[in-house]
């Protein structure tokens, strides 16, 4: 039986002997095995992922900056599980096939090429079924996009591109492992490898950045970060943990002059900003709040005003040096101040210090991961062809 699929390789190489001619003979080979060989079922299993992370992150993605950094990570790992399972077995189960073929005439280069566009072909397919059940799922993509009037097919772009590194990187694995056991087995330590050091999610120490630059992951997570504009979001972990304490009592004591102090701060633009109010306003809006009638008296002086008045009358030492005894809680300091101006504040604040600059959404930042990915794609299928070129001394 293998003598005469012997005979039979070497009659087909022997009529394709050219490298262009062998290409679609391996397409055509590649797709019969995607039908009869149900290579067809990681298409439902990406519809299936899409789905669940879907579901998961659809309330936060593109709304605010701590859900939209956890959906760029799920989205990332997305892809990349969908390419490493596309293509992690390919090469490895037909080991003896490729062999033969090899010795018999076939150039490794064609057989590579038409895998490439195999699983281009392939990664495009999940890469519609991944953004179309994500956005049935729930999460509200942009309208415009920086390249087209659509966002969403920038950011097809993206999730295509990681899938198809992450499908070359499990091509290569696959022509390093002798058979498929091997080659699942090295596949789970390959992915917890891309999602530790995606430099993203966790805290590296400073001695392992550099293995990030390794990884199609990195520029994963970057890429949907930055498209997710990262650094236009409010952050909210903050706020929603003070909401929660808004029942919590506020006791304790201070004397005027430390208020008058806290409100004298030169350098705190928050204090400069009440200090410029008019006095006549405060008064107005304490006397609303309590049903008191206008006092109709204009002062005409600002708060700053008022305070540095008080801070500076020697007569007025002994107000100065009064007590002020506080029982309250944080929800009724916040109904005070005004709740949309803390939450303002706290978010705008938490934002502009967790600014980072990797996940700028601008066009060049987005064509660097993306050259980035390429360069991954192009690397891992120039190590497949190498890696295929010495078969002939497997001796296995």
């Amino acid at each position: 039986m293998a003598d005469k699929k012997a005979m039979i390789d070497q009659q087909f190489l022997v009529r394709h002997r050219g490298r262009i001619a062998q290409i679609p003979i391996f397409l055509g080979k590649q797709l019969r095995m995607f039908i009869y060989q149900s290579d067809w079922k990681v298409l439902p299993m990406s519809a299936l992922i899409a789905g669940l992370v879907g579901m998961v992150i659809r309330k936060n993605m593109f709304v605010n900056m701590e859900g939209s950094l956890m959906g760029a990570f799920a989205l990332a790992c997305v892809g990349i599980w969908n390419g490493c399972f596309n293509s992690v077995q390919v090469i490895c189960r037909e080991r003896d096939v490729i062999k033969r073929m090899h010795r018999s005439g076939m150039h490794i280069t064609s057989y590579v090429f038409s895998h490439m566009v195999y699983q281009a072909l392939l990664c495009l397919l999940q890469t519609i079924i991944t953004v179309y059940v994500t956005r049935v799922a729930g999460i509200r993509y942009p309208d415009q996009g920086l390249f087209t009037q659509w966002f969403i097919v920038d950011f097809a772009v993206s999730v295509f591109l990681i899938t198809y590194a992450s499908d070359m990187m499990a091509l290569w694995i696959s022509t390093i492992a002798k058979n498929s056991t091997t080659a699942m087995t090295i596949m789970p330590f390959l992915l917890i490898f891309q999602l530790v050091f995606s430099g993203g999610m966790l805290a590296l120490p400073e001695w392992c950045r550099p293995l990030t630059m390794l990884t199609v992951s990195n520029p994963a997570l970057k890429v949907i970060a930055a498209q997710s504009d990262y650094n236009h979001r409010p952050m909210v972990t903050v706020w929603n943990a003070i909401t929660k304490m808004k029942d919590s009592e506020i006791k304790g004591g201070i004397t005027v002059g430390e208020v008058l102090d806290q409100l004298s701060d030169s350098e705190n633009e928050n204090v400069q900003a009440i200090r410029k109010v008019q006095l006549d306003d405060v008064i107005a809006s304490v006397e609303e709040a309590a049903g008191l009638p206008a006092s109709g008296e204009g002062l005409h002086l600002t708060v700053g005003e008022a305070v540095d008045l008080l801070r500076t009358r020697e007569d007025l030492a002994e107000v100065r040096n009064q007590g002020i005894s506080i029982n309250t809680t944080v929800g009724e300091v916040m109904d005070l101040v005004g709740k949309d101006n803390v939450k303002s504040f706290i978010q705008g604040k938490l934002s502009a210090g967790s600014y980072n600059p990797d996940y700028d959404y601008t066009k060049s930042n987005i064509l660097t991961y993306w050259g980035r990915l390429l360069l991954f794609v192009l690397v891992f299928a120039l190590l497949a062809t190498i890696t295929l070129e010495f078969i002939d001394k497997d001796k296995r």
